[in-house]
């Protein structure tokens, strides 16, 4: 535990401006970001009787070792610069939102020459409008499916579309007339780009005057005896009006609006988001975070803002953003939600009417999304507990291993050979910190050398990483196979924390080779134990005897997850680099050559058995191909060995490969 007055800043180096701090602990890591109207008031509070301060700030300060600041001209460069600095550094102690799953939106590609409506979840995209996001993938589908009759606009996938093209017969949607078929031409590209575009104003509110549009259309059809036009005029109206009622009108026609509750205790707080457009809740989303910082409710809405729109521009913002508590100040805040929008945004609390009765709605979402994810927490954080409780017992640990790794190797009959390693962390998988392995001390197929290999990789990493942060004072040994470590610019390192566990794939041949790659790295307080397969026996190091868990130990269950998901990422990337061979092919070995000339090369000469029997004046024909790299061409193709001939199985006949 550091004392604050160790790094305290002498009186009068602290600036009395605008600016964005960084505390760091004694490696150099950065714990916790902050802005600040005036750097030295702020700064100073940190720095006051420990008896004063609350909890979660006397921890903050006490594990610092150091702090730094930035001067910035404006209160709103603050905000972004805060923002972009915990996105980067990921600091322990700030409040950061994080959703447990991708909200699906519904999105229309207007950037491609034949738009598409689709489902689309992950980071928003150049060119494509989205609206949403919703809870649930199947909402998005149901409306779609309703709106295609009126909007029959493209929803298949480049893949589909090009096929249809190619075979000029349209998929199933273009025959029940639910696509406008654009690729066999039933409508032009501006035809169908029109229809992309009252889709999206549809969507986007613009919807009383579309369907008395349409309901003038149906009179005239009646009245000159159309009456089957009538008739499909009649029910496009249904199926719109149908997609209307499931989202409810909630506000004025025409309010673009985001509405954030947020319901928090001591430790927690949920943070609910309703996004209405037209006057109508357009999607929900919500998040759940641990109270790492002294925060109060403006700063959980601060905090709240940043996430939602620092990413976005544009209408992604909308006009009105109505919040339980201003953030202190609020005018930076609303000047930077301006800023991205490119227009004034009204940062408010709502008083009175429609707008604070649908926020006392959003308020109670967030209140039950509070309790729902303590029971489930409660639940999961007993029975992990409780696990790792078990492992502690029957392995002899002195406590429970709180990060467990574990490492397993795949091949296909000795090639490709790699191997994985996943990260447990409170019994929950921390998938960013998964790595994976190429073998490359030998080769051939040996999982005992494999996992001493891999194993010993991974740790001499995290030696030469606490060298660096001086936590450890003896030379560690060097790694000429791995990539030289960055420089230390406070980020989280890929190998800097150590597990308490590590669990290897197989029995006791494979735990010595990993235990004998800890002991001649010198790393002495890592437990290691093995999971074998076959009656699921956990084997540990210099001992003659498995350790037996019972079948319904959830010790055991937790193991098994573990090495199953090693064996899942292992397989997955093994796959990954076999079918990278199989596509493999001869201009693959020529040395600067990259798709765009190789795909010339094969547009010019037709086929790989053509270009093969070409001289180098002929290569030097291809466009962008010079004589030296056509020369490199002729050679590396006159050493690769031809293709065996193609025979048809059914008459025994030796085709012609001139289509290769």
């Amino acid at each position: 535990m550091a004392d604050p007055s160790s790094y305290r800043p002498k009186p009068g180096q602290i600036p009395d401006s605008p600016g964005v701090y960084r505390f760091r602990d004694e490696h150099g890591r950065v714990i916790y970001v902050g802005k600040a109207k005036s750097l030295r008031q702020r700064l100073s509070s940190y720095f006051q009787d420990l008896a004063g301060l609350h909890p979660r700030t006397r921890t903050m300060v006490t594990t610092a070792a150091s702090v730094e600041w930035t001067v910035v001209s404006t209160e709103v460069e603050a905000l972004q610069l805060e923002y972009s600095w915990i996105k980067e550094y990921d600091p322990r102690f700030n409040v950061k939102y994080r959703d447990d799953k991708s909200y699906p939106s519904l999105a229309v590609t207007l950037g491609e020459e034949f738009p598409r409506v689709q489902v689309m979840r992950g980071p928003k995209k150049k060119g494509v409008r989205y609206f949403g996001p919703y809870a649930h993938a199947w909402a998005i589908r149901e409306t779609v499916d309703l709106m295609l009759r009126v909007f029959p606009v493209r929803t298949c996938s480049a893949g589909v579309f090009k096929r249809s093209a190619q075979i000029g017969r349209p998929c199933l949607l273009g025959y029940i007339g639910k696509c406008s078929a654009p690729c066999v031409g039933r409508v032009s590209a501006e035809e169908h780009r029109e229809l992309a575009e009252e889709f999206c104003d549809f969507m986007a509110g613009r919807t009383g005057a579309y369907i008395r549009r349409l309901e003038q259309r149906m009179h005239d059809a009646a009245e000159e005896m159309e009456y089957e036009k009538a008739a499909r005029l009649r029910d496009d109206i249904e199926a719109l009006r149908r997609a209307m009622e499931k989202n409810a009108v909630v506000l004025a026609d025409a309010t673009d609006a985001d509405l954030i509750a947020v319901a928090e205790d001591e430790l927690e707080a949920a943070v609910q988001i309703f996004h209405v457009r037209g006057g109508r809740v357009r999607g929900q989303r919500g998040w759940v975070t641990d109270k790492v910082e002294a925060v109060d409710t403006a700063g959980l809405v601060e905090h709240a803002l940043q996430q939602l729109y620092g990413e976005e521009s544009g209408d992604a913002v909308p006009k009105e953003v109505l919040v339980p508590a201003l953030p202190d100040p609020a005018e930076p805040v609303a000047q930077w939600l301006a800023a991205r929008r490119g227009s004034r945004v009204d940062l408010r609390i709502p008083q009175r009417g429609d707008k604070k009765d649908l926020m006392a709605t959003v308020q109670r979402n967030a209140q039950q999304a509070l309790v729902l994810h303590k029971t489930k927490r409660a639940s999961d954080l007993t029975t992990r507990s409780r696990a790792l409780e078990e492992i502690s017992e029957a392995l002899g640990l002195d406590s429970a291993p709180l990060r467990v790794e574990c490492f397993d190797i795949s091949h296909l009959q000795g090639q490709d050979v790699v191997a994985s390693m996943v990260v447990f962390e409170d019994g929950l998988a921390r998938k960013s910190e998964y790595r994976r392995f190429q073998i490359k001390g030998f080769a051939g197929q040996d999982d005992v050398r494999s996992m001493h290999e891999v194993v010993g990789r991974r740790f001499r990493r995290y030696l030469q990483e606490k060298m660096k942060t001086g936590e450890w004072t003896e030379e560690a040994p060097g790694d000429e196979s791995d990539e030289p470590l960055p420089e230390d610019d406070g980020k989280p390192k890929r190998f800097a924390y150590p597990p308490q566990l590590v669990v290897v794939d197989g029995g006791k041949p494979q735990v010595m080779a990993a235990k004998r790659a800890l002991d001649e790295l010198g790393v002495t307080d890592v437990a290691v134990c093995g999971l074998a397969k076959r009656l699921e026996e956990v084997w540990l190091p210099d001992e003659d005897d498995p350790v037996v868990l019972p079948r319904t130990s959830e010790g055991l269950y937790f193991l098994q997850r573990v090495r199953d998901e090693a064996h899942r990422f292992a397989i997955s990337y093994q796959r990954s680099k076999r079918a990278k061979s199989f596509k493999a092919g001869p201009l693959d070995a020529v040395p600067g050559l990259g798709e765009t000339r190789k795909q010339a090369l094969l547009k010019h000469f037709g086929s790989l058995k053509r270009l093969r029997a070409a001289t180098v004046e002929q290569i030097c024909e291809t466009p962008g191909i010079g004589r030296k790299t056509a020369e490199t061409i002729a050679a590396a193709l006159a050493g690769a060995a031809p293709p065996a001939p193609a025979v048809n199985t059914a008459t025994g006949e030796i085709m012609d490969d001139a289509e290769e």
